[in-house]
């Protein structure tokens, strides 16, 4: 069975090599060609002098090449690390520092860009590009190549290291508290558990087709791709702009399962041609809450499609989901603990709260993410124990850490929960977690602001919608 990454494909390769894996545009791969792809870029990273536990960073679009890049990280030993595609290049250029990573993945006209600093990132040794290098001047220390020349060069048979399930596998960067992004660091089980957890309570099969529509950077897109893989399942990438790009893919394709954030089901639920869209088995919702009128109107329109409402965080990747049965009488709870999780509601000191008493939510199990990278202290607050100082840590392995969300719920008699609202001042706007001192910054740096306040104001369709004064 897969135990680190890049398995869920080679598991797949073995069962069903001609099933179809991975299709975007006119492109489509089979299991054994995705996996021989991801070997055979694997070796290229190793051949350039990748070590194991180094960094290397994608910042591209969804294609083909970004799914290869992100599992022949893993099949060469490193850490991968997603860049969102619409992050400026000095929130690249931080992240790239940060994480120390030693490649870089992407394109020609998003390296142009970061040109202006790519020679201050010390430890950045290589940038593969997979368009044309073209006219980009050479930086000095820092080797280029193009993907199609990296494939024509000779190649040493380099044995990848061994890695075991506990090592590290990916750093997703969420924005933090303080300003700058910072690396959640997952495990290689954090993101298999993850996948076979929401798997399970989906009732995924080999036969569905999942279109992939959110950003691989953000935990919940990359799960559209380990999900699939770990069903055998196809993934469809796409890039949408308007609504109608969702209703051309949906029905070109037969997808059978969609995942999205409210602002996608808001633009959904205001269709005409929604009940076209009848291949639809299973949507997902994750990243804010849905309010009832489009509830309804995704139910009614789509009557054989069930709709999971879920929760999660970065920081654990999954941690609840509300049964499509449960949603009549109680659209308003985020539900119970996903398959394989454990979450409580604490007080402070570790004690549980009583009925309805407000606390904070609190996650532990295989999701749990390592903590914070290069970020000791953050990662002590957030990372920590569950069990009240003294008392023995009850069903919990002695080592193990629970994570502490910083969001403020509640708990019914029948065990569902309900949010209620967040410890800190972080925003939460189309799914993202956004710093409001983040914003603040950007206008100060422009000279032209000496005070500045960003905030959140209740919105149906972002969840919070940004306003700066």
């Amino acid at each position: 069975m897969p135990y680190l990454l890049h398995h869920l494909v080679s598991h797949q390769a073995r069962l069903r090599p001609d099933s179809i894996a991975l299709v975007h545009q006119e492109q489509r791969l089979r299991y054994d060609e995705l996996e021989h792809s991801i070997d055979k870029l694997a070796l290229n990273l190793l051949n350039l002098g990748l070590f194991e536990g180094e960094r290397v960073a994608i910042w591209l679009p969804k294609r083909i090449e970004t799914v290869q890049s992100l599992f022949a990280v893993s099949a060469a030993g490193g850490v991968v690390v997603p860049i969102n595609t619409l992050l400026k290049p000095a929130q690249v250029t931080h992240i790239l520092m940060d994480s120390g990573a030693r490649i870089l993945i992407t394109q020609r006209a998003r390296l142009q860009g970061l040109q202006a600093s790519l020679a201050g990132l010390h430890d950045l040794r290589w940038v593969i590009v997979v368009d044309d290098i073209g006219e980009l001047e050479p930086i000095p220390g820092l080797g280029m190549r193009s993907l199609g020349e990296l494939n024509t060069l000779p190649q040493s048979p380099i044995t990848p290291p061994e890695r075991v399930e506990g090592d590290l596998a990916a750093l997703l960067y969420t924005s933090g508290s303080t300003g700058k992004p910072k690396g959640v660091a997952l495990t290689h089980r954090n993101l298999l558990a993850g996948a076979a957890s929401v798997a399970q309570y989906l009732h995924l099969e080999s036969s569905d087709r999942i279109l992939a529509v959110l950003p691989l950077s953000f935990d919940y897109g990359l799960s559209q791709l380990t999900t699939a893989f770990h069903a055998g399942a196809q993934a469809v990438l796409l890039d949408y702009l308007l609504p109608r790009d969702l209703r051309n893919a949906i029905t070109r394709h037969n997808i059978t399962v969609l995942a999205g954030v409210p602002t996608l089901w808001h633009q959904m639920a205001a269709q005409d041609w929604l009940r076209e869209l009848g291949s639809l088995r299973i949507l997902t919702n994750s990243g804010g809450r849905l309010p009832l009128p489009v509830i309804q109107r995704l139910r009614s329109s789509l009557p054989n499609a069930r709709l999971f409402l879920m929760y999660g965080l970065t920081e654990a990747f999954r941690s609840t989901y509300l049964p499509p049965d449960e949603i009549e009488q109680r659209p308003d709870s985020i539900g119970k603990a996903i398959p394989n999780a454990h979450i409580s509601v604490l007080r402070p000191d570790g004690s549980h709260c009583a009925a309805h008493e407000v606390g904070e939510l609190v996650h532990r199990g295989p999701t749990v993410a390592r903590g914070y990278w290069n970020d000791p202290e953050r990662s002590h607050e957030r990372f920590r124990p569950c069990s009240p100082a003294g008392e023995p840590p009850h069903g919990l392995v002695q080592h193990e850490l629970c994570v502490w969300s910083g969001d403020r719920v509640r708990m019914d008699e029948e065990g569902y929960l309900y949010f209620v609202s967040r410890d800190d001042d972080m925003l939460k706007s189309s799914g993202y977690r956004i710093s409001p001192s983040e914003i603040e910054d950007a206008l100060y740096a422009s000279g032209l602001v000496r005070e500045a306040v960003a905030l959140g104001l209740e919105d149906d369709v972002l969840g919070q919608r940004i306003v700066a004064v």
